[in-house]
């Protein structure tokens, strides 16, 4: 909490700690629905996992693609996430000759932690780190942090109406239900969802932060210690 200032080897500790909670209690599918860690532990949590692990990155890649055409992409995300390289090779196998231009933004998820959202730090600060993804044209911006899209109003206006801005998270969930389309794992449409939040700390300033980022109200918090 967070993840990108922390060391590819914790990241992984963590990851694998929190997969094999989950599949101890029977889940069918894993999301790792945050950058630094699909950058980091994906292959690991894969081979180790007898149910199907999706990241962000993959996902993310490819709807920027899609977007960009043969143009530039732009990358925002965790210190943790760009110095991986996980983005640039994820597009790279896609598109060999597409121009990356990653940008490290370690200071965007303190702010939105914050609900510092849209203030005249903010923006000041996001057009800092936005003024090398500007001068070099791309035309798609990935969105390379799960923190990032709740600042998108600011980013948009700042990077303008040419640039398309990549929610890496809707692109994932377009890829989970096609894996679990594929493993016959689909939920039948009758069947009656319920949602369950564990934290491993902080239950307090999860159910905080949560609200915000889900825009409705989390009831109920459980913690889990975990390691």
């Amino acid at each position: 909490m967070p993840y990108g200032p922390k060391s590819p080897d914790t990241v992984r500790r963590y990851a694998r700690e929190i997969s094999a909670w989950l599949r101890g209690e029977g889940v069918k599918a894993i999301v790792v629905a945050c950058n630094t860690a699909t950058a980091h532990a994906l292959p690991i949590l894969q081979a180790e996992s007898d149910v199907p692990v999706v990241g962000v990155i993959e996902p993310g890649a490819r709807a920027a693609i899609n977007a960009a055409h043969a143009d530039g992409i732009g990358v925002i995300a965790t210190a943790g996430t760009i110095t991986s390289g996980a983005y640039t090779r994820a597009i790279h196998a896609l598109a060999p000759n597409a121009t990356v231009v990653p940008q490290a933004c370690p200071l965007f998820v303190p702010l939105v932690e914050e609900g510092w959202v849209d203030r005249p730090a903010t923006r000041l600060i996001a057009q800092e780190y936005l003024a090398p993804i500007i001068a070099a044209g791309v035309r798609a911006v990935v969105l390379g942090c799960t923190h990032y899209p709740l600042l998108r109003p600011v980013l948009a206006e700042i990077l303008g109406r040419d640039v398309t801005l990549i929610d890496s998270a809707e692109a994932t969930a377009e890829e989970t239900a096609r894996v679990l389309e594929q493993g016959g794992l689909i939920a039948t449409r009758t069947a009656s969802p319920t949602h369950r939040f564990v934290a491993s700390d902080a239950p307090a300033q999860f159910l905080r932060i949560g609200q915000r980022f889900l825009g409705s109200a989390i009831e109920r918090v459980e913690t889990v210690t975990l390691g």
